[in-house]
C-alpha cells in the first residue's frame, strides 16, 4: 500500500440500484487492487434480544448499524492493516459468529442506503454517490427481491414498506442526497452516469500512481 486509498461511498433508497452501480463499478477494475463494503454486514449485533423482539427493530434507522465498528475497520484498512468484517444472520436477524477476512485495497467502495447520513463516514470519502429511483420502482424491486430470495410473504413486505422502509427513507435517506458529489438516476442502468464515475476514479489513480 503506497498511500491512503480512495473510498467511494454508494447511497440511495432499498431497491435504487445502488448495488448494481457499486458491482458495475468493482466488475470494471476487477482483478485489480479494489474492494466493496456493504453496509448492510454492520447491523448491530442483536443476540441478546429474543427473536420475537428482532423481528420487531427498524432495519432502516440509522440506529441499526453499528457505524462504530464500520469506521473502526474502514480506517483499518485506510491505514494498510486487514480487518475481519462481520456477517449478517438474515434469517436470525443477528450477527453471525463467522467473519470475513478483509484485506488492505487501493479502492474502497463502500455501498448501503445510510452510508452519506454518517458525517464520520463521509469523511472518509473521495467519491460520494446517491443513487436515485423513483420510489413505485424502488418498491417492485424490492417486493420482488424479498419474496424470492428471503423468503418473505406479500403481506410482510408491503406492511414493513408502508410503516417503516417508506418513512425512514423519507425522514433518513432522501435527505443524504445533498452530500452526494453525483446523484445517479435509475441506478444500475444508467451506463452514461457509470462510465463517468469509472473515468474519474481512473484519473484519481493515475494522479496517485496507483494503476
Amino acid at each position: 500500500m503506497k498511500q491512503k486509498p480512495i473510498v467511494i461511498g454508494v447511497a440511495g433508497g432499498s431497491g435504487s440500484g445502488k448495488t448494481s452501480v457499486a458491482r458495475a463499478i468493482h466488475d470494471h477494475f476487477q482483478g485489480g487492487s479494489i474492494m466493496m463494503i456493504e453496509q448492510d454486514y454492520y447491523y448491530k449485533n442483536q443476540s441478546h434480544l429474543t427473536f420475537e423482539e428482532r423481528l420487531k427493530q427498524n432495519y432502516d434507522h440509522p440506529f441499526a448499524f453499528d457505524n462504530d465498528l464500520l469506521i473502526e475497520q474502514m480506517q483499518e484498512l485506510m491505514n494498510g492493516r486487514p480487518v475481519e468484517k462481520p456477517v449478517y444472520d438474515y434469517v436470525q436477524h443477528t450477527r453471525s459468529n463467522e467473519t470475513v477476512p478483509l484485506e488492505p485495497k487501493d479502492v474502497i467502495i463502500l455501498e448501503g442506503i445510510l452510508v452519506l447520513e454518517d458525517e464520520r463516514l463521509r469523511d472518509l470519502m473521495d467519491i460520494k454517490l446517491f443513487v436515485d429511483t423513483d420510489a413505485d420502482l424502488r418498491f417492485i424491486r424490492r417486493l420482488t427481491r424479498d419474496i424470492t430470495e428471503r423468503g418473505r410473504s406479500l403481506d410482510s413486505v408491503v406492511d414493513q414498506y408502508t410503516t417503516i422502509v417508506r418513512p425512514m427513507h423519507n425522514q433518513f435517506i432522501e435527505p443524504t442526497k445533498r452530500y452526494a458529489d453525483v446523484i445517479i438516476p435509475i441506478g444500475g442502468e444508467n451506463k452514461v452516469a457509470i462510465d463517468i464515475i469509472i473515468a474519474k476514479i481512473q484519473t484519481i489513480l493515475e494522479q496517485k500512481d496507483i494503476l
